[in-house]
Formats: C-alpha cells, sequence, structure tokens
C-alpha cells in the first residue's frame, strides 16, 4: 500500500510537467542524433588532439 501511496504523491508532484509532456509532442530527438553521432566519432577516433579536425568531422558527417 505505501508503494501506490508513493506514486500517488510523486505524480502529484509532477502533474504540470505530465500535462506539458502530452500537449506539447515536440521533443529533442534530432538534437539527441547529432549527439549520439558526435560521441560516435569521438570514440571512433580515440579522441581528436585538433579540435579544428573534431569540428570539421562533426560538421561533414552531422551536415
Amino acid at each position: 500500500m505505501s508503494s501506490l501511496v508513493t506514486l500517488g504523491q510523486t505524480l502529484e508532484a509532477w502533474q504540470d510537467e505530465i500535462a506539458r509532456m502530452w500537449r506539447f509532442s515536440r521533443n529533442n530527438g534530432i538534437t539527441e542524433g547529432f549527439h549520439n553521432k558526435m560521441e560516435m566519432i569521438s570514440r571512433r577516433a580515440f579522441g581528436f588532439k585538433n579540435f579544428d579536425n573534431y569540428r570539421l568531422r562533426v560538421r561533414a558527417c552531422c551536415c
């Protein structure tokens, strides 16, 4: 029974945020996709020593 009370309190505390989630269907999927690509570039290169090279690689892959 206490877990249901906790769930109710959590839902009540986040009521406005949950309502906004249903009202505004936009999300940040595109941003997350670009971020994921940038992370994969960094992992494949084991870190760039020159930031300009990294920036150019990101621009080439994400544009």
